[in-house]
């Protein structure tokens, strides 16, 4: 993977953050996401250390309490290992998203997440960032040219105050939709760090980066 690419894929994934709608999550409270994935490996292999990279550095002896009493329920048998299991995904879950600032709201069945969180899973496991690069390309430039096709249907503000108003209603969002862009971009790979160091996913799973919300206030028509 040369620089350039690099360089484009941390772009494109923080547009990608931007411009995913707000309520969404990525798949860390699915069943089948990277932060159950590491639970249920931890209790099946003994060793918690990688599930503590999904929380922060002051939720770990919460976490290892957790951890220490679901490997002992296990041990009553099959229903208890279930529940137990159970009960520990949702500690972890329940805890990264407070670390994060989210909602917990329960864990999620397993299936197929977005298709850009899916992309960037294969691009991670296999190396390859073209697919996911090229799934991201399309969408700013979808989203670009919906802009500026809604923008030009409208007449600028003059004497028509009614028309004026309908170009407004679309040059606002534009305008926000592309400030929010050139933010996501100054701040790729520039402290996009999970708060104290752990691992973070705020730009897919429902916050604002500081740059765009501060964007969205200056902007606010």
């Amino acid at each position: 993977m040369t620089m350039n690419t690099r360089a484009s894929l941390a772009l494109l994934t923080a547009l990608a953050a931007l411009l995913a709608p707000r309520g969404a999550s990525a798949h860390c409270d699915t069943l089948d996401g990277p932060v159950v994935t590491a639970a249920r490996a931890a209790l099946e292999s003994g060793k918690v250390e990688p599930v503590l990279a999904w929380v922060q550095p002051g939720d770990e002896d919460e976490i290892r309490r957790a951890f220490l009493s679901a490997r002992a329920v296990r041990k009553g048998g099959k229903e208890a290992r279930e529940l137990a299991d159970r009960w520990f995904f949702e500690t972890v879950v329940r805890v990264h998203r407070a670390g994060e600032g989210a909602p917990y709201t329960g864990l999620k069945p397993a299936g197929t997440p977005d298709p850009a969180v899916a992309a960037a899973d294969r691009a991670i496991s296999g190396g390859d960032p073209e697919a996911l690069e090229r799934l991201l390309v399309r969408s700013v430039h979808d989203g670009l040219h919906a802009h500026l096709a809604r923008l030009a249907k409208e007449r600028p503000p003059g004497a028509d105050v009614a028309a004026g108003r309908r170009w407004v209603a679309a040059y606002v969002p534009f305008v926000h939709w592309a400030e929010g862009v050139h933010a996501a971009a100054a701040r790729s790979g520039h402290g996009s760090e999970h708060a104290a160091g752990a691992h973070g996913e705020e730009g897919a799973h429902g916050g604002q980066e500081p740059a765009t919300a501060e964007a969205e206030r200056h902007h606010q028509h």
